[in-house]
């Protein structure tokens, strides 16, 4: 017989799969298109999203729900560029599943979007085994990370739709080996595509653009 764990986990993910569905119907029904965001802790999710709201705010209808553990700083933090930017707060839950994207949902109205932005809780773990319903998942690696991220969290970047090594002003300053990350993101999930960019300089935004409009890049 396995563990109790194992069948219990199994049941949430089967559960979460269901909800995501509904998610992922809703979404589509209304024409939004929505992209999951995950990274570790300070890996530039919000400062990517602020430069997202700035440069394409006045192009694509936009709005963002933020997860985090406790606070509501990163969802007042995006409010300030004139998006609708929605807390779910987690509490102890290192991750956002598809019932609390679901349970937001009504604050917005999907009519009247184009795109919804899902800033997942930092974390490339939990994350990587939750559907939310999303259209796309957008895995962010900073400079300051190191190289070996990929290698060491694989699930998570075997599921991304696309990889965003951000801070690129900083790669010369801490060293950072570009070919042999870019290596190891393709030895976790070969052939995604990799966007290179710097949210404080404003370089490679083109291709991330792109990308939330739903666009070859």
């Amino acid at each position: 017989m396995p563990p109790r764990i194992v069948t219990v986990r199994q049941n949430i993910l089967k559960a979460n799969d269901h909800t995501a569905a509904e998610n992922r119907a809703a979404f589509r029904a209304a024409g939004v298109r929505a992209i999951n965001l995950v990274s570790s802790p300070g890996a530039g999710k919000t400062a990517l999203l602020e430069r997202t709201l700035r440069d394409l705010g006045s192009e694509l209808r936009l709005a963002v729900a933020v997860g985090d553990l406790a606070t509501e700083n990163d969802a007042a933090r995006l409010r300030q560029w004139g998006a609708q930017a929605e807390q779910i707060v987690t509490g102890t839950v290192c991750h956002l599943d598809a019932a609390m994207v679901q349970g937001v949902l009504p604050r917005f109205d999907l009519s009247a979007l184009d795109v919804l932005l899902l800033e997942n809780v930092g974390n490339l773990v939990c994350p990587s085994s939750y559907d939310l319903g999303e259209a796309a998942r957008a895995v962010l690696i900073s400079t300051t990370e190191g190289e070996d991220k990929p290698l060491k969290y694989p699930t998570m970047f075997n599921t991304a739709d696309v990889v965003v090594i951000t801070k690129m002003d900083l790669a010369d300053a801490v060293e950072f080996d570009r070919a042999l990350c870019r290596e190891n993101i393709d030895r976790a999930r070969p052939g995604v595509p990799v966007i290179e960019l710097s949210s404080k300089r404003g370089t490679g935004l083109d291709a991330w653009s792109a990308f939330v409009r739903g666009e070859r890049f």
